[in-house]
């Protein structure tokens, strides 16, 4: 079966097909343009959709021709329904439901955060890990039970990606800023103490955000370093407590921030204190990407037909946790 996926959520458009035999996926294209906003500024939506508009057509038809395939020859087209910015969530949507209407293909709305679990899963082979959601639209450790995933600990305010990218901002930087941070940090070991706040299992990022701008006039290398270990350390503790809490003996890190190497070292050193196999989604498609839309429609169909063109939707706001898996 041969799936078309469509993400939008944010600042990539990406269109990807990929092929599934049985339980197994095979990757055929994954084409992405990504919006750049200026230096030291964030994602506007608004500017951020016009940029998916422009490109859209130019990454479908790259994304056809990179698999080698017709539009014809495609089975189903799903798409990042939510969560995401309203402006650029409707971009895709109108991509898929245009594509599905034309060629009278099942068209399945995804949950962006699923998809990125689901094509983590595909890529390291986890089985029943305890998930680690790191991105610029989530922070969330979660674990699968009955039919859906559980939250054992979230942020309460501002994500980890939010935080490096209004950190990175105030620094100059351009959205993403992740890369840069990780890069300035690593040229220093000097910590300055920073706001350290985990309360239960859930953590809270905006007094660190404040105190790491305070320390910027005296080494920018500092205050990106302080800032990793200081987040890195409240992530590495909750993960822990969630491992021993539900016992399990897989880790998986998923979403854009899942690139970072130190995140990665801090958590196999967690990891191995509890005897958890390490699982790291590949670098590639740590970020947003059609993938993770196409694997995820591609099990849905599974178990359901698709939706009819009315019930599609978009949904700025829409939790994985309150969301049903029966495939």
């Amino acid at each position: 079966m041969l799936g078309l996926g469509v993400e939008s959520t944010a600042h990539t458009f990406s269109c990807a097909i990929l092929e599934k035999k049985g339980k197994q996926g095979k990757i055929l294209s994954d084409v992405r343009k990504i919006y750049r906003p200026p230096e030291g500024e964030g994602i506007h939506p608004r500017e951020a959709s016009r940029h998916h508009i422009e490109n859209s057509s130019i990454v479908l038809s790259e994304c056809l021709v990179n698999a080698g395939i017709k539009i014809e020859d495609i089975d189903i087209v799903s798409y990042a329904a939510g969560p995401g910015l309203g402006p650029c969530l409707r971009v895709g949507a109108v991509v898929a439901r245009s594509l599905a209407s034309y060629y009278k293909i099942p068209i399945y709305p995804v949950n962006h955060a699923i998809g990125h679990i689901e094509l983590g899963k595909l890529l390291t082979g986890a089985q029943n890990p305890l998930v680690l959601l790191v991105s610029g639209g989530h922070t969330m450790i979660l674990a699968f039970l009955n039919k859906q995933w559980r939250v054992f600990g979230e942020t309460l305010d501002i994500t980890l990606g939010q935080l490096l990218d209004q950190f990175g901002r105030s620094i100059g930087f351009a959205s993403p800023c992740g890369k840069n941070i990780e890069e300035l940090a690593s040229t220093t070991t000097n910590y300055v103490s920073l706001p350290y706040s985990v309360k239960g299992n859930d953590v809270s990022f905006s007094g660190l955000l404040s105190a790491s701008k305070s320390i910027i006039s005296k080494s920018r290398s500092d205050a990106c370093y302080s800032l990793q270990e200081t987040a890195f350390a409240m992530i590495s503790e909750t993960v822990e407590r969630a491992l021993s809490f539900t016992r399990k003996k897989e880790l998986m890190v998923v979403g854009g921030v899942a690139a970072n190497k130190r995140l990665s070292q801090m958590l196999q050193d967690v990891c191995k204190r509890h005897n958890a196999k390490f699982f790291v989604v590949p670098l590639k498609y740590a970020g947003d990407c059609g993938s993770q839309i196409c694997w995820t429609g591609l099990l849905e169909s599974q178990v359901k037909k698709g939706v009819s063109l009315e019930n599609t939707f978009v949904t700025q706001s829409w939790r994985l946790d309150s969301v049903v898996v029966n495939y």
